[in-house]
């Protein structure tokens, strides 16, 4: 036995040796060569150089039979690759299928693809600061920034991709609209069209960051996971189910970024320490950058009714560019669209039903011949509006010569009044009264108490995290068609609403909300929503019977009641007038329907809690600095409508 178990050592040993000296070869090629002959496009990978000798990494995909094509460019801090690389297939338009490629438009217009990740992020070398402000200004000392990198981009694709034309358009949403925008401000020659979709413009005075001074605390998340790491490798935890608990137990939106790491991110420190509208947010601010220089690039702004993330963006920049529009040049389409949903099946939103594939129609009828017409030789011109504005209500697209308007001819834009009054009601008149100054009733006024402790939730409870994922009940990208009869049944949310409508009442423009309202306390918030009420059964699809529909609401913070710079303490008890715009709108209140406003002091956990005892920053509030207050809104009190004087046909 023993002489056995000796002779298996030995053996053993022999071949562990054998073995040491014969190691098994890997079966690893050195570089595996993908046999990609039968693809029907080409792809090359490139590090472009800028004028600082930072390399940007591009990914160009060349449609194989490709011949003296146009370029459609997309700069995004979202990754290059990834988003040349939605599938795993040998066909352009399969692989290219996702965010912001439109592989419908690409296809179709046989179009050379170029994603380019911005400098800082994913394969890119550099710097990453967010919407990095223009070069040479108190906020840049460096000479390089979006415009500039869009320059050195374009200048050497013109020269190194021998299948081109030699002719640029540059497209992208959100982040990626925000560098459109950039390209504009000092154009290479060979930019020859920019479509900018939702853009992030001025993240103070309506896109990601505040509206109105109220800070947007879901997105936390983001400025943490897009600053901390080049390749997005850090990532936001969940501790709760409901988003509501996360940031109601953390208290302010400083504690909840103290705790989960926020703080090392550059770009928060920057957000904490300009909680007003100083010259931080003003030299960003891209509409009014735009607004010194004549446009001359053929731009198509693209807008979303009902955008979660950057409804301020395209009209602003529209409204900024087309006084400086002498030669036609500045088009505007606004569909019922949320963040990005141009992209896919514009068909519905939520519950609501738009009779038609919106996006398939915008990306056919209005995008395709508007990039071919201006990137490709021989193309006609785009026969297109030049504003396209889809009417929600009658769910019917509308061609006009320019926005806000009703109608190409024979009507008109007035302003008329939704005043509040006693009992809840809501009347619609013609006038617009003088503006507010002291209550021409002193007892007539709707008061609540808003508490700090028990905010009016945003949507109905519970809250999944911020997220894009339906199957985890993560419909953010939605929430702004979602039923308001949730916050209507609330002691704290005040309600008006006029009786049942017997002719449409169509409006196109910003409504203006006109407060005359007492706080008990020395800051407040003020939310007003203007909603479009359904009738009580619907045969047609019952589950909207009495649905209370967002057409425009906001929010504004009181302590900047008399300058956005500058923040102030509120008298307490004392009716002061507030006057703020809501997001465009371009809607039609069916007979039937009525009309309803609602009016709270909080909407949370989208923005962070007004503590309602004025601090220094809300964001470094202390927990004793929260307490309730007494909210008192005069019958004073309007909306101003942009009614349009028109027959709805």
């Amino acid at each position: 036995m023993k002489k056995t178990a000796l002779a298996l050592a030995v053996l053993a040993s022999v071949f562990l040796a054998a073995h040491a000296q014969n190691p098994l070869p890997s079966e690893t090629p050195d570089e595996f060569k993908a046999p990609v002959d039968s693809f029907d496009y080409i792809k090359r990978s490139v590090m472009i150089p800028m004028r600082d000798g930072v390399k940007l990494n591009t990914v160009i995909v060349i449609p194989r039979k490709a011949r003296n094509a146009p370029m459609l460019l997309t700069r995004t801090p979202y990754n290059a690759a990834d988003m040349t690389n939605h599938a795993e297939s040998s066909q352009m338009d399969v692989m290219l299928q996702g965010y912001d490629n439109l592989p419908d438009v690409i296809g179709k217009g046989g179009y050379i693809r170029v994603v380019q990740d911005v400098r800082g992020k994913y394969g890119s070398e550099g710097d990453y600061v967010m919407n990095r402000p223009m070069a040479g200004s108190a906020f840049n000392a460096s000479q390089v920034d979006h415009s500039t990198d869009a320059w050195d981009t374009i200048e050497w694709l013109t020269k190194n991709v021998p299948e081109s034309n030699g002719k640029v358009g540059i497209i992208g949403g959100s982040y990626d609209g925000f560098t459109p925008l950039m390209a504009l401000v000092n154009p290479h020659p060979a930019l020859k069209v920019a479509v900018p979709m939702n853009p992030m413009v001025d993240g103070w005075r309506g896109d990601d960051w505040f509206h109105h001074g109220a800070f947007r605390q879901v997105n936390l998340a983001y400025i943490m996971e897009q600053v901390v790491t080049r390749r997005n490798d850090a990532h936001w935890f969940t501790s709760h189910y409901d988003d509501y608990d996360v940031f109601l137990r953390a208290g302010s939106a400083g504690e909840l970024a103290r705790q989960r790491g926020v703080e090392q991110s550059g770009f928060w420190r920057k957000v904490a320490a300009h909680p007003a509208y100083d010259s931080f947010w003003q030299s960003q601010a891209v509409d009014q950058i735009l607004a010194k220089q004549p446009v001359t690039v053929p731009t198509l702004l693209v807008h979303g009714l009902w955008d979660a993330e950057d409804i301020y963006g395209a009209i602003a920049v529209y409204k900024a560019i087309k006084p400086n529009d002498k030669d036609n040049k500045v088009f505007l389409v606004m569909g019922p669209w949320n963040h990005g949903g141009q992209d896919g099946d514009g068909s519905s939103l939520g519950p609501v039903k738009f009779s038609s594939d919106t996006g398939l129609h915008f990306r056919e009828e209005i995008l395709l011949p508007f990039l071919d017409s201006y990137l490709k030789d021989d193309a006609p011109a785009a026969k297109i509006a030049p504003v396209t504005a889809f009417e929600t209500g009658t769910n019917k697209w509308r061609a006009l010569d320019t926005w806000p308007a009703g109608c190409t001819t024979g009507c008109a834009i007035a302003p008329a009044t939704l005043r509040l009054g006693a009992n809840a009601k809501l009347n619609l008149t013609n006038s617009v009264p003088a503006p507010l100054n002291a209550p021409s009733q002193k007892n007539a006024y709707d008061e609540y108490i808003s508490d700090p402790a028990k905010p009016v939730p945003y949507r109905q409870r519970p809250i999944p995290q911020f997220g894009y994922d339906e199957a985890k009940g993560q419909t953010w990208p939605r929430w702004l068609v979602d039923d308001q009869r949730e916050a209507s049944g609330r002691t704290d949310v005040l309600t008006y609403t006029t009786g049942v409508l017997s002719a449409p009442v169509k409006i196109s423009g910003e409504p203006i909300a006109n407060l005359l309202a007492s706080t008990s306390g020395t800051d407040a918030d003020w939310v007003v929503k203007l909603i479009d009420v359904y009738p009580d059964q619907v045969a047609a699809q019952p589950a909207m019977g009495g649905y209370q529909l967002m057409v425009s609401a906001d929010i504004f913070r009181g302590r900047y009641r008399e300058s956005w710079a500058t923040a102030k303490p509120i008298v307490a008890n004392a009716p002061l007038p507030y006057r703020f715009s809501l997001p465009t709108a371009n809607h039609v209140f069916l007979p039937g329907h009525r009309i309803m406003v609602q009016i709270q002091s909080s909407w949370f956990p989208l923005y962070d809690r007004n503590p309602q005892t004025f601090v220094q920053n809300i964001f470094y509030a202390q927990p004793a600095d929260y307490k309730k207050a007494t909210q008192r809104i005069y019958h004073d009190s309007y909306i101003e409508l942009p009614l349009v004087g028109a027959t709805v046909k």
